[in-house]
């Protein structure tokens, strides 16, 4: 992977981020998304934020290697603390990370979020966290993808301002992913069913307090709300 040939995974986020856009990649490792971005003419300008100096120094390095300096700036800084008042960042994307993450670093400077349209997320896992922080503050998802690629399973989140409300199988699996249940979908949540029968097997075996007895009821609660959307 790099510049002009991304991963499949950031392909995907790439295609979700509106044309003529200014981007905020947070966690921008090697900053390969903006660079691309940049590259095709697909945004007018972009920042890439890292907080750990080994990938910052990567990402400085890359944008200087493609002589992007003009269109991407290169911040060292702690999530959303990247982006500054004056950057004008209309779309923010934040790959890579776990959902509760993501969730942290959108919930912990609000502020930033001031003028931007849209964010395009994609959890490693827990997407759920995003879709409850969402509803909370007042985004909505207007899209979903899932994807899979080197036998991990990936989604995508694309939130723009609005409010919405949920089923409690729509927070787990997406409202979007839902109605569309493509064979990765369908993967994905047969697997889950698989790892949480392994897990119910066990806690029969353990021996049975409060709090064992909650976590069965709510494995089974789960395994049946899948099963009626499959």
């Amino acid at each position: 992977m790099n510049a002009q040939k991304l991963s499949k995974r950031l392909e995907k986020v790439a295609s979700f981020v509106p044309r003529n856009a200014i981007v905020a990649d947070i966690g921008s490792d090697h900053a390969y998304l903006p660079c691309y971005l940049v590259l095709n003419n697909l945004v007018t300008g972009a920042i890439a934020g890292e907080v750990v100096k080994g990938p910052y120094e990567s990402a400085c390095h890359e944008v200087q290697q493609e002589g992007l300096q003009k269109q991407i700036t290169v911040r060292l800084a702690n999530g959303l603390q990247a982006i500054e008042k004056e950057d004008h960042v209309t779309a923010i994307t934040i790959a890579g990370m776990g959902g509760p993450l993501i969730s942290s670093i959108l919930e912990k400077d609000p502020e930033r979020l001031t003028g931007v349209e849209r964010l395009i997320l994609q959890p490693n896992i827990h997407a759920i966290a995003i879709r409850e922080w969402a509803i909370q503050h007042n985004w909505k998802i207007i899209d979903e993808a899932i994807l899979k690629e080197d036998d991990k399973i990936y989604e995508v989140l694309v939130l723009e301002l609005g409010k919405e409300s949920l089923t409690e199988s729509q927070l787990l699996l997406g409202p979007v992913l839902m109605q569309q249940q493509n064979d990765v979908f369908k993967e994905k949540w047969n697997r889950e069913i698989t790892q949480w029968q392994h897990v119910l097997k066990a806690l029969e075996k353990a021996e049975q307090s409060d709090e064992i007895i909650k976590k069965v009821e709510e494995l089974h609660h789960r395994i049946e709300m899948v099963k009626e959307v499959l």
